[in-house]
């Protein structure tokens, strides 16, 4: 018994001396490679969930942020996208385009070592990462330029206070956003033979705001802003107008629920 506990622990001693060291071997891999994330391969299940979300297909152009081992590029490319994968290990680049090549989606599916933080991401339709929390919010400002309508899925981590649209955490752990309108600032906005002014205030997604008409301001209620499409509600000659439109640059134009056509630019 004596010599099976002893056994027990050295076994113990030995493993954890091995993950020591395993530890320490990827951190000087990392440091050598000015890598900022170590690799972790995203579950292939949890890769299929994130491009269901974010509804990939033949249509979009996916970039991945981070890209390892290549399997999230690689299927998006199943799926008929064309997708840019993107990481700073060379070595991983190597392991992505061979697999790749093994997939026969060669054709839609590209890899390319650079640090991500100098990567266009402006052609992407779909946004997928794997990072570390800190790097998420560095990205941020970067996505927040992106295109309205843009989806972003994240594996495992949030961008702090930007609210996701979606997230999953019974089967695995996805956080999901849409980039949205801006649309902050002073509009001039008119509404059938109406015209009055708007100021909006805008955190992400979310947005508040004042109209002011014949001298009186009131406030925006049931405000509502996804991708590029806006819906707010005003009292008009003590009626109340939801307005929905859609926010184009420095316009927005739609028709309210009654049907009247509005527009709006921004002063």
């Amino acid at each position: 018994m004596r010599q099976t506990a002893t056994s027990t622990i050295a076994g113990r001693m030995l493993t954890a001396t091995c993950l020591v060291c395993v530890g320490i071997l990827t951190v000087a891999y990392c440091n050598a490679q000015n890598l900022d994330v170590v690799f972790v391969p995203t579950p292939r299940e949890t890769v299929d969930r994130m491009l269901q979300v974010t509804e990939v297909g033949s249509q979009d152009y996916v970039i991945d942020l981070g890209s390892g081992d290549g399997r999230i590029a690689i299927a998006a490319g199943r799926l008929g996208a064309k997708a840019l994968g993107v990481d700073l290990d060379p070595a991983r680049i190597q392991d992505a385009q061979a697999n790749a090549k093994r997939a026969g989606v060669t054709d839609r599916v590209s890899f390319r070592q650079q640090n991500l933080f100098e990567t266009d991401l402006s052609p992407a339709t779909v946004l997928t990462m794997y990072l570390l929390p800190s790097i998420n919010v560095k990205l941020r400002p970067k996505i927040l330029d992106l295109r309205p309508g843009t989806r972003v899925v994240s594996h495992d981590f949030t961008m702090d206070d930007w609210k996701s649209d979606l997230t999953e955490t019974t089967n695995w752990r996805i956080h999901m956003w849409i980039v949205p309108a801006r649309v902050a600032g002073k509009w001039q906005v008119r509404a059938g033979n109406r015209a009055f002014d708007v100021t909006i205030e805008q955190t992400y997604q979310e947005f508040r705001g004042t109209a002011s008409m014949d001298g009186r301001t009131q406030t925006l209620r049931n405000t509502r802003l996804r991708a590029a499409t806006v819906e707010f509600t005003v009292d008009i000659d003590g009626q109340a107008a939801t307005l929905r439109g859609v926010v184009i640059g420095d316009r927005m134009q739609g028709r309210s629920a009654g049907g009247t056509e509005w527009s709006a630019t921004r002063s």
